[in-house]
């Protein structure tokens, strides 16, 4: 559990692989312990983004941070050790990728590593009920997978309540991450809704000064302000 949520998590989906180490640092100057990073196959969404290379990168320039791989992905249980030896602290999959969820939350599990499950937008709760009690994170899409700047899914929010009523029904302790569309406009509703990661790809490495965005962000979840841009 991290010491204060909620969190800040970078997507590096949206940052210049130029200058990945530049950029990190920066968002770590700005507080951020976690990394996210956005793992695509052309087949589960309609885009390819990076694999463990890219991963075992961003692990290397920060050792410190928490990395976060959602894998938006076929067959996922196919590649977890792959992101495990590139660093992986947490690995999500997502629930409509996969009819044996159990045995791959079991399979991330034994590799020591937390075990996360992922939500589509049009993909309704009650299809996770079953696992919510094995996993440390369910990640709630907030647009449709695929691709980066995208703009929040406003019933969203909705979603991201419900769930954190299932968490208490069910006395589990599993944390909420929200992913898509985050920004300084409307983190503080999200965070108010009940996340505890707020995932940020866009909004921050589009920023002039990413250090100064990923304080924002943070400020903004944590005190419920709104600032539209």
């Amino acid at each position: 559990m991290p010491d204060q949520l909620p969190v800040i998590a970078p997507s590096i989906l949206a940052a210049d692989y130029t200058r990945l180490k530049q950029q990190i640092d920066a968002c770590t100057d700005g507080g951020a312990s976690w990394l996210h990073c956005d793992v695509m196959d052309g087949h589960f969404v309609p885009n390819i983004s990076f694999g463990p290379m890219i991963v075992e990168a961003a692990a290397r320039c920060a050792p410190d941070a928490l990395i976060d791989v959602h894998l938006m992905i076929e067959n996922p249980g196919n590649y977890i050790e792959q992101f495990v030896r590139a660093g992986a602290s947490l690995i999500s999959f997502h629930i409509e990728t996969e009819p044996h969820a159990h045995r791959v939350i079991q399979a991330i599990r034994a590799t020591g590593i937390q075990a996360g499950i992922a939500i589509n937008p049009a993909t309704p709760l009650s299809l996770l009920e079953d696992v919510l009690p094995e996993v440390d994170l369910v990640v709630v899409m907030t647009v449709n997978p695929g691709f980066g700047g995208q703009k929040f899914i406003e019933p969203a929010l909705g979603k991201i309540r419900r769930l954190a009523e299932m968490r208490d029904r069910l006395d589990t302790d599993f944390l909420i991450q929200v992913d898509g569309g985050v920004g300084p406009d409307n983190i503080g509703r999200i965070a108010d809704a009940g996340a505890d990661i707020l995932v940020a790809g866009s909004s921050v490495f589009s920023a002039h000064d990413i250090t100064d965005r990923v304080k924002e962000l943070a400020r903004l979840a944590r005190t419920g302000e709104l600032k539209f841009t």
